[in-house]
């Protein structure tokens, strides 16, 4: 296997079509996004879309654990704790720009782009996913946007992707709650699902379809091709708990404030989102009262006013105590115990949550460019 961080390959086809490959290659992280993947994949797809020969692309993930696990936190972290803030932001600002530019570029990409989320797909893997043309899941996919727990909020263009869920979009972004390939779905944070060893067959596919090089017509073919192969073997789900609790949830998440939302969702007698219960009342506060400020300033935003607004709010929550706290808790110390500050919703600052909002850096917006 390749040892470069992101491999590059090329299936031909008997008609002079080639189909495209990009594989995310480090498995031992779960194929967490670096500065370097971000860069590399993004002028891959860059180099592919004006490529004539080219008539689709493949993302997807080494290894059998995982599509992408998010972004590198323990190097944002790193760099959090590390360097004077000045120079924070400067290296801060680039790594989700270049995040934010690729997942942009995804979702508006001019030929198909299939995903392949079999595994884990969570944070900026959700924000890989969710902008393809074409996302499939398996059954073994875990789905979630879980940035509550070490002091973030779901980004990637999840203030869009989540907000155009409504209630629902909230509910999971508040509660950090798991999705299996039923549960995506139902969400519509996939297509359609595919058994997870399906993948060689689908790859012998795509190679041997006669593609027209149109979009559109491409964009069809896909589909129809994905439709036939789950048709002749359907996976094995299991059904979809989201499906099945739905009314709970908007009922919980339609409330018109935060403290509303934590006393209806602390109230509910509902089994099964005992789970979500304990992630919210355990992530970060200040994450809490974020989140919820999104939703309420974003409801309405493009992706690309999304994105523009989630780069300042990245930066900026970064360099909060909570998030070094956060990740520490999870992942280096992993005693699951982090001491937030503040330690309870009551006590978070608006004033503090409203300044994350504002630019940290000096100048243009470095995504000024996006549509």
């Amino acid at each position: 296997m390749s040892t470069q961080p992101v491999h590059f390959s090329r299936l031909h086809g008997g008609n002079g079509h080639t189909v495209a490959l990009a594989r995310l290659n480090t498995p031992a992280t779960l194929n967490a996004l670096t500065l370097e993947m971000v860069e590399a994949l993004d002028a891959q797809l860059v180099a592919w879309a004006a490529d004539p020969e080219v008539a689709l692309v493949v993302l997807h993930g080494a290894g059998a654990r995982a599509f992408c696990a998010g972004g590198d936190v323990h190097a944002m972290r790193d760099v959090a704790l590390g360097q004077a803030r000045d120079e924070a932001v400067a290296i801060l600002t680039r790594f989700f720009a270049a995040e934010y530019r690729l997942d942009h570029r995804i979702h508006r990409y001019p030929k198909p782009i299939l995903a392949w989320g079999d595994g884990i797909v969570m944070g900026g893997g959700l924000g890989l996913l969710a902008g393809a043309s074409h996302r499939v899941v398996t059954e073994n996919s875990r789905l979630a946007m879980p940035e509550i727990n070490i002091g973030l909020y779901p980004d990637v263009g999840a203030s869009h992707f989540l907000g155009r869920l409504d209630a629902l979009g909230r509910f999971l972004a508040l509660t950090a709650a798991t999705l299996g390939a039923a549960d995506a779905l139902h969400c519509r944070l996939a297509d359609i699902a595919l058994e997870s060893d399906a993948f060689p067959a689908l790859l012998e596919r795509l190679a041997a379809t006669r593609w027209r090089h149109d979009a559109q017509d491409d964009r069809a073919r896909l589909t129809t091709l994905l439709s036939g192969l789950a048709a002749e073997s359907p996976p094995a789900l299991a059904p979809s708990p989201v499906a099945a609790h739905r009314t709970a949830i908007e009922t919980i998440a339609s409330r018109s404030t935060l403290a509303e939302f934590a006393s209806a969702l602390d109230a509910t007698q509902d089994d099964w989102l005992a789970s979500a219960r304990e992630q919210f009342a355990a992530g970060s506060p200040s994450s809490r009262a974020l989140i919820w400020e999104i939703g309420e300033r974003l409801k309405d935003a493009s992706l690309a006013e999304a994105l523009r607004a989630e780069l300042a709010l990245s930066v900026n929550t970064c360099l909060s105590p909570d998030f070094a706290e956060g990740v520490r808790a999870q992942l280096v110390d992993k005693d699951k115990r982090p001491h937030w500050r503040p330690p309870t919703l009551a006590e978070v600052d608006p004033a503090d949550i409203a300044a994350r909002f504002d630019a940290p850096w000096q100048g243009p917006h470095p995504l000024a460019e996006l549509d």
